[in-house]
């Protein structure tokens, strides 16, 4: 009977993570690029009772006696699927359609990438204006390096290609390349970056190097740039409620193997009585 306490009480502790997941995903349900959680299970080491059975003639039995010692959590998976695009009066917002990932430079002086692309225009030394997050962090073209506009253009006039080239008008209202590409980046194993405030990632040896998708050799899907939209979360709320029901049922089960066990027990002791 004390298995079973501990089974109830690693199942309990394995369905609070993932209450504790489905909530994060409702409460993210409006951040922009947000990608949805799901809290996977695996079982824990079993033990064997007998390791070798008969039958009544002396006949070995083709199955052994092993009894379980409960559940814990394994990992929590991020499911990377298209969010839906939604119009954005900013001329800044860009959507991400296809696998891609933004660059931004962090305060740390380091790369992290993300689909939130609800940016920017913030001044710059010298007078000219970089392309940033909401967070004043500079965006990252192709080679790295933070976009920069030079001083003098109207932030309003520029455009941005399918591939995100940057262009704005000539004297004949023509739209030119300004010789600056947002960049685009893709990973092996998505699922594998590392998850940090502000819908941000950081490369992990899970996820594999960054690859380039304008510099890359390699046979991939290219991504396109949307401007004037922002990708919403991948949430469901009704698979979350669904999967909060679940979880919360779950709970209840396994607090009742706890009070029934306890019962059993008590039961137990009061035999001699």
């Amino acid at each position: 009977m004390i298995r079973s306490l501990w089974s109830g009480a690693t199942g309990m502790i394995a369905q609070q993570t993932a209450v504790d997941t489905i909530s994060n995903n409702i409460a993210n349900i409006n951040t922009n690029g947000y990608k949805t959680n799901r809290n996977e299970f695996k079982s824990l080491l079993y033990q064997e009772l007998q390791a070798k059975t008969t039958s009544a003639n002396g006949d070995l039995k083709p199955i052994n006696s092993q009894v379980g010692l409960g559940v814990r959590s394994s990992s929590i998976t991020t499911i990377f699927t298209q969010g839906s695009f939604y119009e954005s009066t900013n001329n800044f917002a860009f959507a991400i359609d296809g696998p891609g990932f933004f660059a931004v430079k962090g305060q740390d002086g380091k790369s992290y990438y993300t689909r939130n692309g609800n940016f920017n225009v913030s001044t710059y030394t010298g007078g000219r204006m970089a392309l940033t997050t909401s967070d004043g962090n500079p965006v990252l073209d192709t080679k790295g390096n933070p976009i920069i506009f030079d001083a003098g253009l109207t932030a309003s006039n520029i455009a941005v290609s399918d591939d995100g080239t940057l262009m704005y008008p000539d004297e004949n209202n023509n739209l030119k390349s300004m010789g600056i590409q947002i960049g685009l980046y893709q990973f092996n194993n998505p699922e594998g970056l590392e998850k940090l405030s502000d819908s941000l990632y950081n490369v992990t040896a899970a996820s594999g190097p960054v690859i380039n998708e304008a510099t890359t050799t390699a046979r991939i899907q290219k991504s396109s740039v949307r401007q004037g939209y922002l990708e919403g979360s991948n949430v469901q709320l009704a698979d979350e409620m669904v999967d909060l029901i679940v979880a919360q049922r779950a709970y209840e089960a396994n607090s009742k193997v706890i009070t029934t066990s306890d019962t059993m027990m008590e039961q137990a002791n009061q035999l001699k009585r």
